[in-house]
């Protein structure tokens, strides 16, 4: 079968990009603000814990995704990602106005309307990593390798955005009188705090725009009679893979070579081997999620901002960066080895 165009082909990479880029762009903007913030909201340094929190539990998201697949099932991924892009887009679009609004809560003013938007963000975020990988489990594998791409510029564009805004400087002029330091005196960002949020609703809108791209230039796959594995994408219309190399359309199915032919006897040390690497792989990714994705993040601003804004801005910053260079490292470098996989690991926390 003729292979598609090549514009058409960049395309369709350029729109998964973009595609991916909604998946944890609100989480990350909102975390990369928060040395703006954080001197304003009524919760001070304890902010990053409350958000911590109301991260951990927007994972309530994955439940409602199961209980929609159980309870709607054969309905495929088009309504969850649309209601996830939306609660995304809604919830910056609603912080821009709103992030600053303080209420009364048990007898303390509360930011309330910031931490119920972030927890519904967080409940989007959460929700994007399993509804969006089933959706691309119909294209071929090098579409996957773009969605990565874009999952990172959901990390590396807030943080970019954010170093443009800069942080507030704090001067304390000398006194005309006697030359000692008088009162502080602080500088304004570049732009404040709403402009952000705007911008973050900006490439929100743009990620979900190039989902609905995907929807009018790929093909919805034919159905596909129960016990038969499905062919994924039509080769012509998304990929240019021949019909030869049909089994790639599914990067998560297993490969016919294995699938077809003996079974090989199976070898208990090997067994054992395998049990106890993915133990300590399981163990390793547990640690490793808990500390960058709780731990340090509560305890950053008692970290970092007693050296001040301007430290506790680049720390924030710089470490969000980290995530999609490593990502980016990752597409050109496998590490598939237990020793490597620890090292690697244990340097990135």
């Amino acid at each position: 079968m003729a292979a598609p165009p090549l514009g058409r082909l960049v395309l369709t990479h350029l729109l998964v990009a973009l595609f991916g880029m909604g998946s944890w762009a609100a989480i990350n903007g909102v975390w990369v603000e928060l040395p703006l913030v954080v001197k304003d909201l009524p919760e001070g340094w304890s902010l990053p814990s409350y958000l911590s929190v109301l991260v951990a539990l927007g994972n309530l998201g994955l439940l409602v995704v199961t209980l929609w697949r159980r309870l709607a099932p054969g309905k495929g991924e088009r309504a969850p990602i649309q209601v996830v892009q939306a609660l995304s887009v809604v919830g910056t679009a609603l912080l821009a106005p709103l992030w600053s609004q303080v209420a009364t809560a048990a007898g303390q003013n509360h930011s309330v309307a910031f931490l119920t938007l972030t927890f519904v963000l967080a409940l989007a975020c959460c929700a994007s990593n399993v509804t969006f990988l089933p959706f691309l489990s119909h294209l071929p594998p090098p579409f996957l390798r773009s969605f990565f791409l874009g999952q990172g510029l959901s990390a590396l564009l807030p943080c970019v955005l954010a170093l443009v805004q800069g942080v507030g400087r704090l001067e304390c002029p000398p006194a005309p009188t006697n030359g000692t330091p008088g009162p502080p005196h602080y500088f304004p960002e570049r732009f404040p705090a709403s402009t952000f949020f705007w911008a973050l609703t900006a490439l929100l809108v743009t990620s979900a725009a190039a989902f609905q791209g995907l929807l009018l230039l790929l093909p919805s796959p034919p159905p596909v009679p129960t016990g038969v594995p499905g062919p994924g994408l039509q080769a012509g219309a998304a990929g240019g893979e021949e019909e030869g190399e049909e089994e790639e359309a599914l990067p998560l199915q297993e490969p016919a070579a294995q699938a077809v032919g003996t079974t090989p006897r199976p070898d208990p040390e090997a067994g054992r081997l395998r049990s106890a690497q993915g133990v300590c792989l399981l163990g390793l990714l547990a640690v490793t999620n808990a500390l960058t994705n709780g731990v340090l993040p509560a305890v950053q601003s008692f970290s970092c901002l007693p050296y001040g804004r301007l430290a506790y801005h680049l720390a924030v910053v710089l470490g969000s960066t980290a995530n999609p260079l490593a990502c980016f490292l990752a597409m050109g470098v496998l590490c598939r080895c237990c020793p490597g996989c620890c090292v690697w690991g244990c340097s990135h926390t």
